[in-house]
């Protein structure tokens, strides 16, 4: 069936007069998520971000740092936006930049606003398409999360998760923990090159495994995601973190996906029959940022579980490998390694 158009969200109050949401996902109507929005044709291809605009302390970008003035959109489920949720937290950010969810889940109408994760308190959208069509009208690209959203101007900022964080980090000195340098100037190019390496082979790695459309790009792509958790495993064995005894926006950029490893990625593409207690370094750092309340309170295991596909219409054999609840609560022992 093909996707009817999403111009009509056919909206619904909770009570009268109450908050505006979306109707219920409808696949039937609207059909899945992906189609006319993402490329869906043979691979996996990460999606355009269309707004790739900064924000400056000075306000050179045109979006000046200012208490109130920003809003992020995100999805709990979504590991970009969860990124961003962290560094809003680390940086003690949470009254300067608010916040909202999408509901869990979507059809062809891409991310809506429903009564399980609450209305827009910004807008009043009932879906998120609203807000990119607020910004590009007739915006016909993929609707994703973390949106950076400015109330000023009443337009999208940015919808680059690379870029989003190391704002958020950097631009609002004035209000955020002087404590907390997430992105500090002398590492910045060090920081960078991991964070390019995560990307490609891990971050972005478990969606190249799953979305392989041959035997070999699979069998490649599965050795590059697991010969990169055993790098990180080794450069953990003797730093608290990856780049000593402070967080970094390096950092951030690993743990999401660590946290949906054993739920999500590793059962749905099939990377490692060891799961993340197969690493025992990463495992332990993993866990030693999870009883951090700004990683333990931005974090929902429950919106990460995926079941393995039933089967694949491109034939790829995937090893098989059960989702697998790990005791995240569990002493990390890290302590001996600095005071973090």
């Amino acid at each position: 069936m093909t996707p009817s158009s999403p111009a009509s969200p056919s909206p619904r109050t909770a009570e009268p007069g109450g908050p505006v949401y979306a109707s219920p996902v409808d696949l039937g109507t609207y059909g899945p998520y992906g189609p006319g929005r993402v490329d869906v044709s043979a691979g996996w291809k990460r999606p355009r971000y269309a707004f790739q605009d900064r924000v400056t302390a000075d306000g050179s970008s045109g979006f000046r740092a200012e208490p109130g003035r920003y809003h992020l959109y995100i999805a709990w489920s979504c590991a970009w936006a969860h990124r961003t949720a962290l560094v809003r937290k680390l940086r003690g950010l949470t009254d300067v930049v608010s916040l909202s969810h999408v509901d869990d889940e979507r059809d062809g109408r891409g991310w809506a606003f429903r009564e399980r994760r609450g209305a827009d308190p910004v807008n009043g959208f009932t879906l998120l398409l609203e807000a990119y069509e607020a910004t590009e009208p007739g915006y016909p690209g993929h609707i994703s999360t973390p949106v950076l959203w400015d109330r000023a101007t009443g337009r999208i900022v940015s919808n680059d998760f690379r870029c989003i964080t190391i704002d958020l980090g950097t631009a609002f000195e004035e209000w955020g923990d002087p404590e907390t340098q997430l992105y500090p100037e002398p590492l910045r190019a060090e920081i960078d090159e991991l964070n390019a390496f995560v990307h490609e082979n891990v971050n972005d790695g478990v969606y190249q495994v799953d979305g392989a459309t041959t035997q070999d790009a699979y069998e490649t792509w599965r050795r590059k995601v697991c010969a990169a958790l055993d790098t990180l495993d080794a450069r953990l064995a003797e730093r608290r973190f990856l780049f000593g005894d402070r967080i970094t926006e390096a950092d951030i950029r690993l743990w999401p996906t660590l946290a949906r490893f054993d739920l999500a990625y590793n059962p749905v593409g099939g990377v490692t029959e060891e799961g993340l207690p197969g690493y025992p370094h990463l495992w332990a750092y993993a866990r030693d940022l999870y009883q951090r309340p700004a990683f333990r309170e931005t974090t929902d295991f429950d919106t990460y579980r995926m079941s393995p596909p039933l089967s694949r219409e491109d034939g790829v054999r995937h090893i098989e490998v059960a989702p697998m609840e790990s005791d995240w609560e569990a002493p990390h022992g890290r302590e001996r390694l600095g005071a973090g």
